[in-house]
């Protein structure tokens, strides 16, 4: 018996593993958006807390990125799987349902990925802030410029545009993150590509094309992150 080639592998007929791989794909995406989407979010309260100036707040922020960062990635997201499934069936208990109740491994995944990325963004976030010459916040107080104003016309525009290269680093730590989540059952690209290799007993072959499919994406995230820093970055000497 022939061994299918690699199009007819990935081909969207009956026999071929196309479609499972493009939802698989496509999943993946979207545990990637929000898992980054949570943890831009976390990072923004984690780099205020960080710089302001409030002893408490700081070392809360402080523990967080600490632990988090000195954990394994996996070991969050079964923390988040098994602890919420335990939180969700007690709380139907209470309600009258019983048996077990797990937890929506989608909503499971992006939260440990969002909570992970957190911390780096934490950082990222704190950093920009800090890179931001006091000259220019300076500038705009004399111009009279309000605090509200002065934030979002001069401290978040230059944060970010200090900001976007660590994020982009963080999207390419985030979409690798997201195969992590094929643990909780959810049906992304990695997922996929194990039943796919189960059924076929085609390994090597779909988890090369999975590892081509994890880079087109990459790739492609990449360019426009770097096309969005250098449009942000116009009229900046470089140093």
């Amino acid at each position: 018996m022939n061994q299918p080639g690699i199009l007819e592998l990935v081909s969207f007929g009956p026999d071929g593993w196309g479609k499972a791989l493009l939802a698989g794909a496509w999943m993946t995406i979207l545990i990637a958006l929000a898992g980054y989407s949570i943890g831009a979010v976390i990072g923004s309260f984690g780099a205020w807390a960080k710089i302001s100036g409030s002893r408490g707040v700081k070392m809360a922020a402080d523990t967080y990125t600490t632990v988090l960062r000195g954990i394994p990635d996996l070991l969050v997201i079964y923390l988040f799987y098994f602890g919420g499934s335990a939180l969700v069936t007690a709380v139907g208990q209470i309600f009258g349902a019983g048996g077990f109740i797990g937890f929506p491994g989608f909503l499971a995944g992006s939260l440990a990925v969002g909570v992970t990325s957190g911390a780096q963004f934490t950082e990222i976030f704190r950093g920009a802030f800090k890179a931001v010459h006091p000259g220019e916040i300076e500038a705009a107080v004399a111009c009279g410029m309000g605090r509200a104003l002065r934030f979002r016309r001069i401290t978040a525009p230059l944060t970010l545009r200090h900001a976007l290269p660590g994020l982009g680093n963080v999207w390419q730590v985030v979409l690798k993150e997201s195969a992590l989540v094929s643990i909780t059952g959810v049906a992304e690209l990695l997922r996929q590509t194990q039943v796919a290799a189960g059924s076929t007993g085609l390994p090597f072959d779909f988890y090369a094309i999975a590892g081509a499919i994890y880079l087109i994406i990459s790739t492609g995230s990449g360019l426009f992150l770097r096309r969005a820093e250098k449009q942000l970055s116009r009229g900046v000497r470089r140093g």
